[in-house]
């Protein structure tokens, strides 16, 4: 059965599933405005999950015609997968941060061959082994990959402002870190159930109740920008510890209370991988070793082949900002490159 629950103050969320991924569900939220119903987020682009939603606005009382407008976290395809089948049913207008919107802009006329071509040679910079490269370099790759023809926006959310939202006071909250063009929209309204507190905060995937954010190198073949990932995500963290919001409302697991607490935990658990990174860098190593031995939720040999290329770019994010700070360093010579604590 569709889940659908009611935060109050006209605002519901409906549990959208994703296919074969252990998050479960995009929890994609309804709001109501004196225009109609807004989403934030959408879910996977796939039948099911369409399905879901479908059945989820109707038991908010409305449909998909009805949509007046998609509000999108980020780009990722279980938040942004089912825009386009949206508007092409409403007339729904979807609107994106800047940097996202580039990114999709890029992904539409980036075809798969281009994509495996770049994935390749970034592993093979990573230290990855040969048996890993083979099934990205094998002649029977897939044609398609999921979110390759992500709908492309029609309007900009811009930090700081309101969003064109009528009868609520929705304020974007660049929280860059996941993607570059993460946002968090924080309801600027009184708690409905009167809760101490500024308001409410839709906050993607930059603030889970249970489980950190996958922050990893911004992937895109088609940008070579050296950026620093995890710096921009433990500022963002801090900024959004000082809204003061009453409640948090993610995209995945459940809405919780105290997000100050919660952006605490985040930022020291950030702060010991750090220190615990920089005991494995006694010996240099390459980022692929180094994600060998990081600590996940399962070992290492049971890791599946996607979640691997995912786990070394979190390494390499990690390094990223271990290298900016001083306290490690590429060694001088030799590839694939090795970095050491300083």
């Amino acid at each position: 059965m569709t889940q659908v629950t009611d935060h109050g103050g006209g605002v519901r969320s409906i549990e959208v599933p994703i296919p074969d991924n252990p998050l479960g569900h995009t929890l994609v939220y309804v709001v109501d405005t004196d225009r109609g119903p807004v989403l934030v987020d959408t879910g996977w682009d796939d039948p099911a999950s369409w399905d879901t939603l479908a059945a989820g606005l109707s038991a908010c009382g409305t449909s998909v015609a009805e949509i007046h407008g998609v509000v999108i976290t980020h780009h990722h395809p279980d938040h942004h997968g089912l825009s386009g089948a949206v508007r092409e049913a409403s007339g729904a207008w979807i609107a994106m941060h800047a940097a996202d919107t580039a990114i999709v802009r890029r992904t539409r006329g980036t075809g798969p061959e281009r994509w495996y071509s770049y994935m390749t040679d970034k592993l093979t910079a990573a230290g990855a082994p040969e048996e890993h490269l083979a099934p990205l370099r094998a002649p029977r790759r897939p044609r398609a990959l999921p979110g390759f023809s992500p709908a492309l926006p029609d309007r900009e959310i811009i930090p700081g402002e309101l969003l064109d939202l009528p009868g609520r006071r929705v304020r974007a909250i660049w929280t860059p870190g996941h993607t570059p063009g993460h946002v968090c929209l924080h309801l600027e309204e009184q708690h409905p159930s009167q809760l101490p507190g500024h308001g409410r905060l839709f906050s993607g995937d930059h603030l889970l109740p249970e489980i950190s954010p996958h922050i990893g190198l911004y992937e895109d073949p088609d940008d070579d920008t050296v950026t620093d990932p995890l710096g921009d995500y433990l500022d963002s963290l801090e900024r959004v510890g000082r809204l003061g919001a009453a409640e948090i409302l993610p995209a995945h697991q459940y809405a919780f209370t105290d997000p100050a607490a919660r952006v605490r935990q985040l930022l020291a658990h950030h702060e010991s991988r750090l220190t615990d990174l920089l005991t494995l860098l006694a010996s240099p190593l390459t980022p692929w070793q180094l994600a060998e031995r990081m600590e996940w939720n399962r070992p290492w040999p049971q890791i599946p082949f996607t979640s691997r290329n995912i786990a070394v770019s979190e390494a390499e994010a990690h390094l990223r900002r271990l290298v900016k700070l001083g306290r490690a360093e590429a060694v001088a010579g030799g590839e694939p490159v090795r970095y050491v604590a300083v």
